[in-house]
């Protein structure tokens, strides 16, 4: 999966599997990484163009789809 650098005091890169719809967020803080299952392809492009991309994946992502932490 290709991962892109984002602009965020959190969130290092972030990438996305259309085919699986599966979200990869790498984190600043601890170099952690959590891939999020069945996340449709809306939710990805809505995460990209958010101002704030935390505060996004806070309220849309990191609650609401299953993940597992990677790498």
């Amino acid at each position: 999966m290709e991962m892109i650098s984002v602009d965020s005091s959190n969130i290092s890169q972030i990438g996305y599997d259309a085919d699986n719809a599966i979200l990869r967020i790498e984190f600043k803080k601890d170099n952690s990484a959590y891939e999020y299952y069945d996340v449709p392809q809306y939710e990805f492009d809505a995460l990209m163009s958010a101002e704030s991309l935390g505060s996004h994946a806070n309220k849309n992502i990191y609650k609401v789809y299953r993940q597992q932490k990677v790498g």
